[in-house]
């Protein structure tokens, strides 16, 4: 099994990892152009191929992570370029349909540096758009196996129900660290676990075989999560593109926040005394730095730190078990651990 890179180091990205966007990237703008015109220009709008008065742009659809996955996973398993794109295509639709469905659930107005859908197009234009994406996600699984159409209905149960969990967080339920961890598996690691094994099983893994390369997508996902949750509270928003303080400013339990409430040290107490105020009324600019610096004080941010450097290395762990390819098993860790270590 190659080393992994250093912390920071996000690798070299190959041919063998720009590749697989560009065969997405072409076969995703197939399908969307299946979608009836209204629909179609919003779809090339949350993709960034238009602007919000329908104009074509050079725009990016994102880092296409999940699909480049499942790419990367079936040639990790012996498969050829193309066995697995109509699994690649499936995991982005189904990825954008659960944005589009977040973006609108938490009220975030902004992604990519841009309006989100709903903000520029109205709620009901982006919960439509969102079930239409699905709709093209399930057609596309209908050309795989049935064990690949199994994974990935269960693979969409599981990230329901993680955006459940989730959107309790933002109340005044009280959760614990491991409560939150289920919440990551399933909102971010279902997904992720479904790109891998969907890869292995395009290119003819065994159960087994495809089972360890979904662990190391659900592994890989519970890092990536929490350095998203890192980059909500201390991220750049001119390079995430995202508000910063969206996640303080509606009290969300994020992983870092729930460890430092765990603490129990004083900073933990002043942190839990904030964020039982009535946030909509109180709430101001310094007060969410104030808050920053309480999750930092109480432990937060070195525990989610520590603990998505412990994700990384179970990642890597199952895919050792997984017997890949040496060459595709080393795209796949520089692609983790840039991942893991992103800053947008």
């Amino acid at each position: 099994m190659p080393t992994a890179h250093p912390p920071g180091d996000a690798g070299t990205i190959t041919h063998d990892i720009v590749e697989p966007r560009s065969l997405t990237l072409a076969a995703l703008r197939s399908v969307i152009g299946r979608l009836p015109v209204s629909l179609r220009h919003l779809a090339e709008y949350q993709f960034g191929w238009r602007d919000e008065t329908g104009q074509a742009t050079d725009g990016s659809p994102g880092k296409l992570i999940r699909s480049t996955l499942t790419h990367l996973c079936a040639r990790a398993a012996g498969g050829g370029p193309t066995v697995a794109l109509p699994a690649a295509v499936a995991v982005e639709l189904v990825h954008n349909f659960s944005v589009l469905h977040d973006d609108v659930m938490d009220c975030d107005a902004v992604r990519r540096h841009r309006p989100t859908v709903w903000s520029a197009f109205g709620t009901a234009q982006a919960v439509l758009l969102a079930d239409a994406l699905l709709a093209l996600a399930f057609r596309t699984v209908a050309e795989l196996d049935r064990a690949s159409a199994t994974t990935f209905g269960d693979a969409l149960l599981d990230m329901v129900e993680g955006q459940s969990r989730d959107l309790a967080l933002g109340g005044d339920r009280v959760e614990t660290v491991a409560g939150g961890l289920a919440t990551a598996a399933g909102k971010t690691g279902s997904l992720l676990r479904c790109a891998c094994r969907l890869g292995a099983l395009s290119a003819g893994a065994d159960g087994p075989r495809a089972s360890a390369f979904g662990e190391f997508g659900e592994h890989l996902g519970l890092a990536f999560q929490l350095t998203d949750d890192l980059l909500g509270i201390w991220g750049n928003p001119e390079t995430t593109g995202k508000p910063v303080d969206s996640d303080l400013r509606s009290r969300k339990r994020t992983l870092p926040v729930l460890a430092a409430l765990a603490s129990g040290n004083a900073a933990a107490d002043r942190l839990a005394r904030l964020y039982s105020r009535d946030h909509a009324v109180q709430s101001s600019p310094d007060e969410w730095s104030e808050l920053a610096g309480l999750i930092e004080d109480a432990g937060g941010r070195s525990w989610a730190e520590l603990r998505s450097r412990q994700a990384f290395l179970d990642a890597r762990a199952a895919l050792d078990r997984a017997q890949p390819d040496p060459e595709a098993a080393a795209d796949l860790l520089a692609l983790a651990d840039s991942l893991t270590h992103r800053t947008h």
